[in-house]
Order: structure tokens, then sequence, then C-alpha cells
């Protein structure tokens, strides 16, 4: 019996590495690239560091990225001056573009139809409103000399806080832990693929209930009047962060959706006198604009918002 248990055991931690060696031969997870906070607090990637980003449990969407000098995900350095023209896109995963090969991300579909435009993309996953304008005040003399920064903006993920400070829980990804369980590409993989979902599950409803926690609340309909509390809360943030670091109205725009913006922001905006790109005629698109196991935007998708954005520039 003894020997039997042995076997078994020596027997599953070969199929387990067989399993690693074809997870990584055949490249089904994605690279984890290293984040960092630099001198001016701002969190980024470290520079430098080339990969793969998958996406799919039969890898249904592979893409290259670069980090480049800067820290963001892009086929050139940011490099701005007075006499070039420059675009800024700034935002989080949506901006960053792993799901796509650096070379033809947002920024370069811009480019191939503005001819003399360099676009920089200082997209982060994660990023809000505060990370965003706490990045630019941070590197004002760089943002100055750049003639068109537009502002990546989802109403209901940018402005749950009003004053900026690193995110612990994405940081805590870099500790010594999480980057050494990184390293086991088998459990990556199974993690992307949904195969470690019901554990974590379990996990979290037992501790639920050790706590005690009060479920009760949970998964509750949010009613009109909260609605419209949470709304209030939000204006208060924006307002809160735009008093912080300013906003340069006559360059700054701040690309969104307006079928996913509340009516009332919207009028805010117009009032208070900033401009938005609205990139909702992406929903009215025939075709997919997202992968398919993943709502961010696909080939097609990246396409339209970069039309978007050059018929906007092209007609001012």
């Amino acid at each position: 019996m003894k020997k039997l248990f042995v076997k078994g055991f020596v027997y599953f931690i070969l199929i387990l590495c067989i399993l690693e060696v074809y997870v990584r031969v055949f490249h089904l997870t994605k690279d984890y690239p290293t984040r960092y906070v630099d001198e001016y607090n701002v969190e980024k990637w470290v520079p430098n560091q080339e990969g793969i980003s998958v996406t799919g449990n039969r890898r249904q969407n592979f893409s290259k990225y670069y980090i480049n000098n800067s820290g963001y995900n892009s086929y050139r350095e940011f490099v701005p001056a007075a006499d070039k023209v420059e675009i800024a896109l700034v935002g989080d995963s949506f901006i960053e573009g792993f799901h796509q090969h650096y070379y033809n991300s947002i920024g370069k579909k811009i480019e191939n139809r503005l001819k003399g435009v360099e676009v920089y993309e200082y997209g982060y996953a994660g990023y809000d409103l505060a990370d965003q304008l706490h990045l630019i005040n941070k590197y004002q003399s760089q943002f100055d000399l750049i003639d068109h920064v537009i502002l990546g903006f989802k109403f209901e993920n940018d402005l749950t806080r009003g004053e900026y400070s690193i995110m612990p829980e994405r940081m805590k990804l870099e500790q010594p832990l999480y980057r050494n369980l990184r390293k086991i590409k088998l459990l990556v993989y199974l993690q992307s693929i949904g195969a470690l979902d019901a554990p974590r599950d379990l996990v979290g409803k037992l501790v639920s209930l050790l706590k005690r926690k009060d479920r009760s609340k949970e998964n509750r309909v949010v009613d009109k009047e909260e609605k419209n509390e949470l709304e209030q809360l939000y204006l208060l943030n924006f307002e809160s962060l735009i008093n912080t670091y300013g906003f340069d109205k006559k360059r700054f725009k701040f690309l969104l959706n307006s079928k996913n913006t509340p009516q009332s922001f919207l009028k805010y905006l117009d009032k208070n006198g900033y401009n938005y790109i609205d990139y909702s005629e992406i929903d009215e698109s025939t075709r997919p604009t997202t992968l398919i196991y993943d709502m961010h935007w696909n080939n097609r998708g990246r396409s339209i918002i970069a039309d978007i954005i050059v018929d906007n520039f092209k007609k001012e």
C-alpha cells in the first residue's frame, strides 16, 4: 500500500511537470509584467519589459506587449517637443491595450490616419480619474508639451474616490508570494480559465461565515434614491479631484460612452465647459467590438475608437 501511494505521488508530480511544460511551450497563459511605484508616487510598469498576453481557455486572443522607458505599453517612446504635434491617451486597461499587439494599438491606428502626429499611450490597468490626474500633475513638464490630452473615463468606475493614494490591492500582487506563484504557469492557466473559481468562492464563503458577515445586504438592487445619492457622491469626488489638480479645458478631453454616463453628469460637463469625445456609436456596430472571453475592445472596437478620435480632431 505504501509503495502504491509513493508511485501515485510520483506520477502525479510527473503529470504536473508535463502540463507545466505544455503550457509554457504553447504559450497558453499570459506573462505578468512587474509593477512598481516611481519617485513621484505614480504606479506603473517597470520599464523595458516585454511578453505575451493571452485571453481565453484556448488562446482565443494572443498579443505581444512592450513596456517602454516611461513604464507604459507602447510601440514608441514618449518624447514630446514644442515643434511636434502630440496626443496623449491616458486611461485604464482599455488604453493600456494588452489585448492587442502593441504595434497595432489605438495610438498606432490614430497615427495611421493623422500623419505627422505622435500618440502617447499612458494606459495602466485599474487607473481611475485620481490616478490619471495625479500622473499628469507629477509629470506636468512633459504633459505641458503635449498638444492634446484625452482621458478615458467611465463614470461608474473612475469617481469612487476624491483623492489620490496608492492602491494597496494592486501593489500587493508584487509581494514575493504572489510573484513566485505567477512563475508557475500551470497555476496561472488554471486561474485564467476559471478552474480555481469554485475553490476560491468556497473559501470566501467560509471566511464570511466565520466573520458572521451580514449577507442580506449583498446583491440587492440599488433603488433610484440610492442611485441619485451615489451620483452626487461621484460628482463631489470629481470636483474634489479637479480642485486638487486642476484641468486644462482647452487641451484636455474625456473619452466616454454617453449611454453609460448619467445625463445629469453630462449636463454638468456641458454647463461647466468640459469637452468630451462620445464613443457611444461603438454600441451600434453590427459586428462584435469586444473579445469573446473578455469585455475589452477587440481589433474592430479599437479601430472604431481610433476613428472617432480622429474624426473629432479633424472637425476641429
